[in-house]
């Protein structure tokens, strides 16, 4: 059996849409989908998502927005990076701090958490270990998909800059990914990567 993991985005929960929307094209090829929440604390989530990627060690990562970030950083497995914020900091820092809704149902039944001056200053320091120690096989291994109507973050130069051009793919697609995004253009790239 194939595994894949997915990493969420910013504000969500491993019970996201985009999760379900891969279990199901995924079932009846067999493939299992991971998502586990994303400790909101970056410095939690670097150490969380290494030690679980290292248990799972799946065929296939997937990170969307915030999860693209993390996603980044998996050195050694293949990884679809959709629409990367690889600058929380300042993308935080501009929306300003206070109270934030999960979108998404979490596990440990939390339906809010705080943006704070500690929460950027963490991820200022999660970003310093992106694109570290990138070999010619980890840009391989790295995909990126961007959408072209993507008014959240516009990451696709950082992408080229560390990976290049080979694996770079816009698709027509705003920063969130809905059903008919999941069934043309990340289900295709899936296949062509696990058969």
């Amino acid at each position: 059996m194939k595994k894949i993991v997915y990493f969420h985005g910013f504000s969500s929960a491993g019970s996201t849409g985009t999760a379900t929307n891969l279990r199901n094209y995924l079932y009846a090829k067999d493939v299992r989908v991971l998502s586990p929440d994303i400790p909101v604390s970056p410095k939690e989530a670097v150490e969380f998502l290494k030690g679980y990627i290292g248990q799972e060690n799946p065929d296939l990562i997937i990170g969307t927005s915030m999860g693209g970030f993390y996603a980044e950083m998996m050195h050694g497995y293949r990884r679809i990076l959709v629409n990367p914020s690889f600058h929380m900091a300042k993308l935080l820092t501009f929306r300003g701090m206070g109270n934030v809704e999960f979108q998404n149902k979490r596990e440990d039944g939390a339906t809010h958490f705080k943006v704070d001056k500690q929460m950027i200053a963490e991820f200022r320091e999660a970003e310093k270990l992106s694109f570290q120690g990138i070999t010619a096989d980890d840009r391989e291994l790295v995909y990126g998909l961007f959408g072209k109507n993507d008014k959240t973050v516009n990451t696709q130069d950082d992408f080229t800059k560390h990976y290049g051009r080979e694996h770079f793919v816009i698709f027509d697609g705003e920063h969130r990914l809905n059903d008919k995004i999941v069934k043309s253009v990340v289900m295709p790239l899936i296949e062509s990567l696990l058969w």
